[in-house]
């Protein structure tokens, strides 16, 4: 809905309901504040280089669930209703920037030689408006599973109490390597420390910073302006702007994440594959309530892309993955992976693969299938045990059975393949189609050399090796007289137990011709 619209039509608690009001309306007004005035601007830290990954890709690119952990971020700053996005990029900036492409309302913003999280926030406020006046919401790319009902909240307690910064704090156990939060004795936040910076008492706190804020936009830029590099990095720390701003007299509010884990940044691998099951439980349980049955949680993975309809049931060890969509009642696993396929509602799945595919309702697949991009199985079609299918289309109520290669073919409804089918469809340089038509039958092993079409309702021989085109009912065979060799083992492979074999039944059948 546009801001016209949703003017026009007024909030939603104006509806003579008192029971309305309260909670939901403080909640309501302070997004209402955020779409209609241009209150709230964020910036997303995205410049670093993340050494301790150890990659040729850029920290904030791996992924994540289907995203990257920058687009997670991202995807986040857009539920706000943020209009004014700025993403500070550095390292790697042209890479960070070509993933914007899909968030046509986050603007790149380059950081200079200055080095620092402040001097980041510096240039990106830099690049707001010049009247804004608002808020600032300050995210790093590298945190990606903040959800955004916890953003909602910092902004929820940052204007009630007119705070000039709040900030996300988290309560670890082992704080190791995070900057901690220092408060006063009346519980206030007076500064942040990093770890390389922090005495051993203040190493000590267990209330680390995740490094998520909101500020005033005024008073940020005043107190940035204010931040030096006198520190054990020689950077621009956006920590100090909290002790500044104390230091003012300036109220500083917090906001505590409400799991601490999902509040943690992505640095190294280890810290990927924790994120990785934090969210993936998180989607498989949102999935579960809304109908799904997973009856495996542990084995199951489920991309924050994916989409399944109820009543769809995951058996173990199963991943959907990408912009796969499954419609109600379908069947996948155990032992499945569907990257960026559609599965149609009744549709079973069985021990197979599938990527770029298209499954239709009540189509049977696997076991052991290999569904290659280009597929597309029409309602009712079957692609059976040690199936490979690419680039081909399967008519509704056709069968590949088993053992079968199709590979750029044109099947038409009602077709049976016999078991060893295969499409030739590769001449050493080019890929022709073959056309299967209409009810076609096919003797087991019958391989079709592409270009070649065989017309509706005709058949093939076992064995049958199809050159050129079949008229629609022919019988197309290979006919070649057998010939067997009379003693051709005993001569060839004397001495083996083959040979010896041989002559032993030829000897008892020669007595029995006798008798």
């Amino acid at each position: 809905m546009g801001r016209a619209a949703i003017a026009a039509a007024g909030p939603p608690w104006c509806n003579g309901s008192t029971t309305a009001f309260g909670a939901v309306r403080t909640r309501f007004e302070s997004w209402w504040r955020s779409v209609t005035e241009h209150n709230l601007a964020i910036v997303i830290l995205a410049a670093g280089q993340g050494t301790r990954m150890k990659s040729a890709t850029p920290k904030v690119l791996h992924r994540l669930g289907g995203r990257t952990l920058l687009g997670h971020v991202l995807r986040t700053a857009e539920s706000l209703g943020g209009d004014l996005v700025r993403v500070v990029v550095r390292h790697e900036r042209d890479r960070i920037v070509e993933s914007l492409a899909d968030y046509p309302g986050a603007v790149p913003v380059d950081q200079d030689e200055i080095p620092g999280t402040g001097r980041a926030v510096q240039v990106g406020i830099e690049a707001l408006p010049a009247d804004f006046d608002g808020d600032v919401l300050v995210l790093s790319g590298d945190v990606p599973l903040i959800e955004a009902e916890t953003f909602r909240a910092m902004l929820d307690e940052h204007r009630a109490r007119g705070a000039h910064a709040t900030l996300l704090g988290a309560h670890l156990a082992d704080p190791t390597g995070y900057g901690r939060v220092i408060r006063d004795a009346s519980g206030m936040v007076e500064r942040i420390v990093e770890q390389k910076d922090a005495t051993p008492e203040e190493a000590a706190t267990t209330e680390i910073n995740p490094g998520v804020y909101v500020f005033r936009a005024s008073s940020l830029r005043d107190a940035l302006a204010r931040v030096g590099t006198d520190n054990a990095q020689g950077e621009m720390y956006l920590t100090d702007v909290i002790g500044i701003l104390r230091r003012d007299g300036r109220a500083i509010a917090g906001v505590t994440a409400p799991d601490a884990r999902a509040a943690l940044g992505v640095n190294d691998r280890v810290q990927l594959s924790e994120a990785a099951r934090i969210l993936n439980a998180r989607v498989v349980r949102r999935w579960q309530r809304e109908g799904v049955t997973v009856q495996d949680p542990a084995t199951t993975w489920i991309d924050d892309t994916a989409t399944l309809a109820p009543d769809v049931t995951i058996l173990p060890n199963t991943h959907v993955l990408g912009a796969s969509t499954i419609a109600e009642g379908a069947t996948i696993g155990p032992d499945t992976s569907l990257v960026d396929t559609e599965v149609g509602a009744g549709a079973t799945v069985r021990r197979s693969d599938a990527t770029l595919a298209v499954i239709g309702a009540d189509v049977s697949v696997g076991p052991w299938a290999y569904l290659r991009a280009g597929t597309e199985l029409a309602e009712g079609a079957k692609a059976g045990t040690f199936v490979e299918i690419k680039n081909s289309t399967v008519g509704a109520g056709s069968k590949v059975p088993h053992l079968s290669y199709v590979g750029d073919a044109e099947i038409g409804e009602g077709v049976n393949l016999g078991a060893g089918a295969i499409t030739a469809n590769y001449d050493d340089v080019n890929k022709h189609r073959t056309v299967i038509g209409d009810h076609v039958h096919t003797g087991s092993h019958t391989v079709m050399i592409a270009p070649v079409t065989l017309g509706a309702g005709a058949k093939t021989g076992a064995g049958a090796v199809v050159r050129k085109d079949v008229p629609p009912g022919a019988l197309a065979m290979t006919v070649a007289p057998q010939r067997n060799l009379q003693g051709w083992v005993e001569n060839n492979r004397p001495g083996t137990a083959a040979a010896d074999a041989a002559i032993q039944a030829r000897t008892a059948q020669e007595a029995t011709d006798g008798e």
